[in-house]
């Protein structure tokens, strides 16, 4: 899908090639959230995405749960390193669901990146300890992409010219 076209914040920017790319590659998601204090937070986790919700997990006690039950509002970014960088933007609202054993996207988000025996043992385990989790579920409601070669930030300049 063609997407240059598309203004930041449109959510037909999630079937861009490189939202598609980010939202299925095995990196950490970047969460901002209020936390309960009021201060700014942002943390890396590990992300599933569903086709329509962006899923992290975390296990009960976690400081960012009441955090986000209280302020729901989020962002969200998912980017690479390499030149020209990848980066996905999201805005939404988390809606977290307690989860009496393990959350499903966590187990397939872990076992993505993890070699098969080590992932059995990994949760064969949390089974045995009796595991309680949060799932984070967020539906983007903005979305933006940027990919350095056909979408720039706001400020930037498309292209930069040689020459003096």
């Amino acid at each position: 899908m063609t997407t240059a076209a598309v203004p930041q914040g449109d959510l037909a920017l999630l079937e861009s090639a490189v939202a598609q790319e980010l939202l299925h590659k095995d990196i950490p998601a970047r969460l901002a959230y209020t936390a309960s204090d009021g201060t700014p937070r942002v943390l890396p986790i590990n992300h599933w995405w569903t086709g329509s919700e962006l899923v992290m997990a975390t296990f009960t006690g976690a400081a960012k749960v009441r955090a986000l039950r209280r302020h729901p509002a989020v962002a969200i970014t998912i980017d690479t390193a390499d030149a020209p960088p990848h980066v996905l933007l999201l805005r939404g609202d988390a809606v977290v669901t307690d989860v009496d054993g393990i959350v499903g996207e966590y187990e397939l988000t872990m076992r993505r990146g993890m070699p098969a025996d080590d992932a059995d043992t990994y949760f064969d385990q949390l089974r045995a300890d009796g595991a309680r989790m949060h799932r984070i579920a967020v539906r983007p409601t903005w979305v933006g992409v940027l990919d350095f070669e056909t979408r720039f930030p706001g400020a930037a300049p498309p292209a930069i010219s040689g020459g003096a």
